[in-house]
């Protein structure tokens, strides 16, 4: 991302499970924000659903950990501490420095039988511990990305 050339980054996760349709409507509402969030209108993990119903209120998305976003270029730190977070840590940074964080919802298409490593489980609690990571650095962090 730091590389990127042009002014909007869009995020897509590789294993086919956003539909590349909605990269336009993302791009749109790029007008409006200065990163937009597509959230899955159906959460397939409780995790999930408990990031959203807490730090996913707090930044107005309903699917928090949602890869799918696009992004003006300026709102991209470069510089992040967190580690594994599924992308939480942008969206706290985008916030801590006021940047505007809009969404769209979409229909994810059918979930694979397996669709991460680790099962259910290991899945929930990779996906939980991002969830503190994310807290954690919200409560920490009152410095732009370029001073980290």
């Amino acid at each position: 991302m730091k590389l990127a050339k042009f002014p909007i980054i869009v995020t897509i996760d590789a294993d086919l499970e956003n539909n590349p349709d909605c990269i336009h409507s993302l791009i749109t509402k790029l007008g409006e924000f200065d990163l937009v969030v597509a959230s899955r209108t159906v959460l397939p993990r409780i995790s999930e659903s408990l990031a959203s119903k807490t730090l996913g209120k707090m930044f107005g998305v309903s699917d928090f950990f949602s890869n799918f976003r696009a992004y003006k270029k300026e709102t991209i730190a470069h510089h992040l501490r967190g580690g594994e977070t599924f992308g939480g840590e942008l969206l706290v940074i985008a916030k801590k420095n006021g940047f505007r964080i809009g969404e769209i919802m979409y229909e994810p298409p059918p979930r694979r039988s397996s669709p991460r490593i680790g099962g259910k489980i290991g899945a929930n609690l990779r996906i939980i511990a991002a969830l503190l990571k994310c807290f954690i650095i919200y409560l920490t962090l009152d410095i732009l990305p370029s001073a980290l």
